[in-house]
């Protein structure tokens, strides 16, 4: 569990990256997750849109995703969220 000052400090730096997926009407899919979780691994912190067609909340699409990658959620904020997860092997943020 990351603390609420750890979680507005991941949220400062998620302000400079870029939206790197969108969710659509496809919803919450294996693909997506197994995609999401690469991020994570990756870069530790992402940046999701949830497009208008898409059957979910950003928020519920937050949660599943988190829950389903292990991930914690930073923020949601209008139809964005931010999921954080430590990297195993790349680990670029320190909290």
């Amino acid at each position: 569990m990351i603390t609420s000052k750890q979680r507005a400090y991941l949220r400062g730096l998620a302000q400079t990256e870029p939206t790197i997926m969108q969710v659509g009407k496809g919803g919450i899919s294996e693909n997506l997750i197994k995609t999401v979780s690469d991020a994570l691994e990756a870069r530790e912190l992402i940046k999701l849109s949830v497009l208008e067609n898409c059957g979910y909340t950003a928020r519920e699409v937050a949660d599943a995703l988190a829950e389903a990658c292990g991930a914690e959620v930073c923020g949601v904020i209008g139809r964005k969220l931010i999921l954080y997860r430590e990297s195993e092997k790349n680990k670029k943020i320190e909290l």
